[in-house]
């Protein structure tokens, strides 16, 4: 896969030898850039491990990561026909008993270490500096949208009210299936179009708890992705010491491996890494991701303040919970809320 993913990139990231010494070549570039963001060294511990100065290394990395995603674009492009997106929604539907969803939605703060002149831009609710990661994700734990790049200090409500993806869906680019809904949490608001659970500062009826487990456990699969992600790619395991800019790019890339590596069928441990829930006995099994150290490289984003939100949106999420105790129940839901 590295020889295939070297095929891909090489002719980006190739620079011409000169008569004062001879060019970094393409290879050596790829696997520093591997090894940054499987491990998170330092420039400095990856100088003497591959006899290249940290100069040089911080100079062609943001290259070599816009390259990996330009070589790998085909693997984390927004699905361009509705066929692409009912397979999707058959996907959530046969997998996770959800019906007509295209997707799971989440935001994550990438922690960045203070960028220079950068004021208060970047610094967010839990007192250090980021910028924001907003993912959309399908059944199978690939992103299939990504928005990256906005100012940690933005608000919860604002980053996804100027990101891309919902202006796509507001002006109808997307070529959704009629009445699709993509799963959120207390971070997003509640539209006709993304849905999340009732507020559990209410008392809950047991329709509303049951639609809430049924919710969380389909929206849980954006959660596995951030968590294989971080726990693959450890350079997300600390805060950044890089320019916005590359931090951008880095995440770009490490996405786009992500999909690639799925796709590609190398998944021979991943029932170890997902959760895995326990039906008989109602219980949720972590998967090893949980077990790793917390990362402070990565963390959630907050809460939406947001009430008022359009009764045509409450009511799509009311015909949901219906259908969760009619016609789409299933056998174990009683079990997993009590």
């Amino acid at each position: 896969m590295f020889n295939i993913l070297l095929g891909k990139v090489k002719d980006q990231i190739s620079k011409q030898d000169t008569a004062m010494r001879e060019a970094l070549t393409p290879r050596i570039k790829l696997e520093i850039a591997l090894r940054f963001l499987a491990t998170g060294d330092s420039y400095t511990s990856l100088q003497y491990l591959y006899r290249v100065s940290k100069s040089a290394i911080s100079e062609f990395m943001p290259d070599v990561f816009d390259a990996i995603y330009a070589g790998l674009k085909e693997f984390i492009q927004v699905p361009k026909t509705k066929n692409d997106w009912d397979s999707i929604v058959h996907g959530f539907n046969l997998s996770w008993n959800f019906p007509n969803c295209f997707g799971a939605i989440d935001g994550k703060h990438i922690i960045i270490e203070c960028p220079a002149n950068s004021g208060s831009n970047f610094y967010n609710y839990k007192g250090s500096f980021s910028i924001v990661l907003l993912a959309l994700v399908d059944h199978s734990y690939n992103f299939t949208c990504i928005d990256v790049g906005a100012y940690g200090s933005a608000s919860d409500g604002g980053i996804f009210s100027k990101c891309t993806l919902k202006k796509a869906i507001e002006e109808n680019q997307l070529n959704l299936p009629d009445e699709a809904v993509m799963l959120g949490d207390e971070a997003f608001p509640l539209t006709k179009y993304l849905m999340k659970p009732y507020p559990r500062r209410n008392i809950l009826t047991k329709k509303q708890k049951i639609y809430n487990y049924r919710h969380c456990r389909a929206k849980r699969i954006v959660e596995n992705s951030f968590g294989i992600l971080s726990s693959r790619f450890r350079v997300f395991r600390r805060p950044l010491r890089l320019l916005p800019s590359t931090v951008v790019k880095l995440v770009k890339a490490a996405c786009s491996l992500h999909n690639w590596i799925r796709k590609s069928g190398l998944n021979q441990t991943i029932e170890i890494i997902l959760d895995i829930e326990d039906l008989e006995n109602g219980i949720l099994i972590p998967g090893q991701w949980r077990k790793e150290p917390q990362s402070t490289g990565v963390i959630n984003i907050a809460a939406t303040s947001q009430r008022n939100y359009l009764n045509e949106a409450k009511d799509k999420r009311d015909s949901l919970a219906d259908y969760f105790m009619g016609e789409g129940a299933v056998t174990w839901q009683d079990r997993m809320i009590e």
